[in-house]
């Protein structure tokens, strides 16, 4: 196959969200926007991604909580149907670059990957470790001229190093992405996307008492900057929305990107670089005003159920 750059989807696209929904709070927000997006993303899938910090007792911990996050937020914006679409992922990291962690995230990216072609891919949007992508690439090899893959992860090429809590959970599973013949789109943390910032003020004006979802998703944010910052001026990088921006974003208006080597994320967390590496999109700017103003917009526009877990469900705030 060739190695053409990926280019944004024209009309719908069909997605699959790899997600690390309860690891903080900017999960929340690229889940809300793809909901509210349904004339231009038809979700397939919603998979819950590994991760390990203090919100988690281990991987598996972190993969389970942020499933159980995935069905609060489809609760809390009214889409109850696409339960059926939510998927658990990986109980651990790749332990080398050739064993895949079996799971039903991972069989199930490989299961709809089958159903598209290059000229008319599935697009996976991973925001956090790309445990679960890496594994239906081993899983299924052929799977990669069928995706095309939108990674939140990395810091940018400049950065001093690369530990980046994304990629530096699973360097394993980024070097496995990187390395593979799939179209590549790498949205890089420190340096890039670390400009998507707001503030309370902000989000209070655009997104307070618009709805249920909405006000859920302003309290969290909140919440966590106070156990941080109470008492200070605060801005919260909103990270994950950058994946979402990215495929919205048809003019080029917002996120722009070029044409680079791919590097090798390196277990010492640091790139190498070869100009011998097939290229891949690098995303060098993004417009943060631009993507805020879509966000919100899409945000408010429809109206949720009134805020409530689902009673099946274990309280794990």
């Amino acid at each position: 196959m060739s190695y053409q750059l990926a280019g944004r989807p024209n009309g719908m696209a069909d997605v699959i969200l790899d997600t690390d929904a309860y690891n903080e709070i900017d999960d929340q927000f690229a889940i809300a926007w793809l909901l509210r997006e349904k004339g231009r993303v038809n979700i397939k899938a919603l998979t819950a991604a590994p991760f390990f910090n203090s919100r988690s007792t281990s991987p598996e911990d972190g993969m389970e909580k942020s499933y159980y996050e995935i069905l609060n937020l489809l609760d809390l914006a009214g889409e109850n149907e696409l339960s059926k679409r939510v998927f658990r992922g990986s109980t651990r990291y790749l332990q080398d670059e050739k064993t895949p962690v079996e799971s039903s995230a991972a069989m199930e990216i490989v299961r709809l990957a089958r159903e598209y072609t290059h000229d008319k891919p599935l697009h996976v949007l991973a925001i956090g470790a790309i445990t679960n992508v890496a594994s239906a690439l081993l899983l299924d090899p052929t799977i990669a001229e069928r995706i095309v893959v939108i990674w939140l992860g990395g810091n940018g090429h400049h950065a001093v190093n690369n530990h980046e809590f994304n990629c530096s959970q699973d360097v394993a599973a980024a070097r496995v992405v990187f390395d593979k013949a799939v179209n590549l789109v790498q949205l890089p943390c420190r340096g890039i996307v670390d400009h998507l910032t707001t503030s309370e003020p902000e989000l209070r004006q655009w997104l307070g008492e618009k709805n249920a979802l909405c006000d859920y998703l302003v309290q969290q944010t909140v919440d966590e900057a106070e156990t941080y910052a109470k008492g200070k001026p605060w801005t919260r990088v909103i990270w994950d929305i950058s994946t979402v921006a990215w495929l919205l974003d048809v003019g080029r208006e917002a996120v722009f990107d070029v044409a680079e080597h791919r590097p090798i994320p390196e277990y010492g967390h640091y790139y190498s670089f070869s100009s011998e590496r097939r290229p891949y999109n690098y995303v060098i700017e993004i417009n943060r005003d631009k993507i805020f103003e879509k966000l919100f917009k899409a945000l408010v526009l429809t109206p949720c159920q009134s805020a409530r877990k689902p009673p099946d469900l274990p309280d794990l705030r």
